[in-house]
């Protein structure tokens, strides 16, 4: 409880940092609620306008988040201190990181040896061999590859994306479940989220079309692989929902397309569809090498500038050592074949935990990419349960805005065989939790 640290301050600007200061050392943590308005005012002789501004402050910056009558709380994931994923349990298989496997990663081979760079990359940010490879890799799925340009990986781009078009307090559409860190970052930039429901073909249509409706100026979207849930555009669906922008010219699209060369999916990507504002990212990370931190960027004219112009006044380029290295890898028929077969592997390995839960009555969603997302009714119960039997599953909460409740299992490194088990114990759960919790 917030009674358990002492909050401090005469103005807003110490109010706020007396908090940040408690959340970063751990003293107030994820989901403990501050004290009333009021209340706390009256605590710290303040008038009410002084905490609501430095409420205000926090929830700009990502620290806490507003639940209406619930009032204010820590957020989940705050903006501040050095946070990492929950340790897996010794003896547990971890199915809870969305991780590629490794044995259908290449192995990194950097250039060597590396001469030293006479002055700064500024005048030249980009390897011609790999602007050439990245256009051609857009080219392939019919994305336009007339400007492209590279990030330091996708959640880079898109944070860069929405910080030069947006300003605090600007809401974004974005995908109900979702990524868990696009949901963390959305709001330590200060923007609002709208949650856009979705299925197992992505965004639905009428949902964004409330969204945009309801004066959002930025839109984030995956066109396949969609995470958690897997869903993956049709051409219907994504004619659908450039019908639903098309009266909204003014909103930039930014479709995620992380796992492309190994989502087991068809490209269908909004960017094909003539938006005036767009962006569409696409990092290597999943089929390449998680440490290899690059993503390529194709989007309009007006993205373009406004990206490069903001990433020239910070980092200035892309490593070109790094760039180096992506471009070998681009351009070697074993790792494409490498990749191909690892996108036909997930492929079986996702279906196969489709396809056992369905033998045991459990419906789940796994349209593409690495997860398989199963609705239950106790999130705790399920993991807790299935702990018991030996998998580590991330509980759904972590993705979800006001989507229904739900489980998250990585396939990536689930043999068919496993995949079996796991279906019959996931099975044995539920029974379990509804006896205990009512399904």
């Amino acid at each position: 409880m917030a009674a358990q640290y002492s909050i401090t301050g005469s103005t807003a600007r110490g109010i706020a940092a007396s908090v940040e200061r408690a959340v970063a050392e751990g003293a107030l943590g994820p989901g403990v609620a501050l004290p009333p308005v009021r209340r706390l005012a009256d605590e710290l002789a303040v008038s009410p306008g002084t905490v609501a501004t430095a409420y205000r402050e926090l929830r700009q910056r990502g620290i806490v988040v507003t639940r209406g009558r619930g009032g204010t709380v820590v957020a989940q994931t705050p903006a501040v201190g050095s946070r990492r994923p929950p340790r897996v349990p010794a003896g547990l298989r971890d199915l809870a990181g969305g991780h590629p496997d490794p044995a259908f990663l290449p192995v990194l081979r950097p250039p060597s040896p590396v001469p030293p760079v006479p002055g700064s990359h500024r005048a030249a940010p980009r390897l011609a061999s790999l602007e050439a490879l990245a256009r051609e890799w857009f080219a392939r799925d019919g994305v336009p590859a007339e400007r492209v340009t590279f990030a330091h990986g996708a959640l880079d781009c898109v944070g860069r994306l929405l910080s030069t078009e947006l300003k605090p307090g600007d809401s974004v559409a974005v995908e109900d479940p979702g990524f868990h860190h696009l949901l963390d970052l959305v709001p330590a930039l200060g923007l609002r989220m709208v949650p856009v429901a979705v299925d197992d073909r992505g965004m639905l249509p009428e949902a964004l079309g409330a969204a945009l409706r309801a004066g959002v100026r930025a839109v984030v979207c995956s066109p396949r692989g969609q995470n958690p849930m897997g869903g993956c555009f049709s051409r219907e669906r994504r004619d659908a929902l450039a019908d639903v922008l098309s009266a909204f010219p003014e909103v930039l699209v930014v479709e995620d397309d992380h796992n492309a060369d190994v989502s087991g999916a068809p490209s269908y990507s909004l960017a094909a569809a003539g938006l005036p504002r767009w962006a569409h990212v696409r990092t290597v990370s999943k089929h390449l090498g998680i440490d290899l931190r690059w993503a390529a960027l194709a989007c309009d004219g007006t993205t373009l500038a406004r990206h490069d112009g903001r990433l020239l006044l910070t980092s200035g380029w892309i490593s070109h050592v790094l760039q180096e290295t992506t471009a070998r890898l681009l351009a070697d028929e074993d790792v494409r074949r490498l990749v191909e077969r690892a996108g036909e592997v997930y492929t079986e390995r996702r279906e196969a935990l489709v396809a056992g839960l369905a033998r045991h009555g459990i419906g789940a969603h796994g349209a593409s990419g690495f997860n398989v997302w199963v609705p239950v009714r106790d999130e705790s119960a399920v993991v807790n349960g299935l702990r018991s039997c030996g998998w580590w599953v991330a509980a759904g909460a972590r993705f979800r805005i006001a989507a229904a409740t739900g489980v998250r299992v990585t396939t990536a490194e689930l043999e068919p065989a496993d995949a079996a088990r796991l279906a019959s114990d996931f099975a044995a759960v539920l029974g379990g939790s509804e006896a205990m919790y009512g399904g």
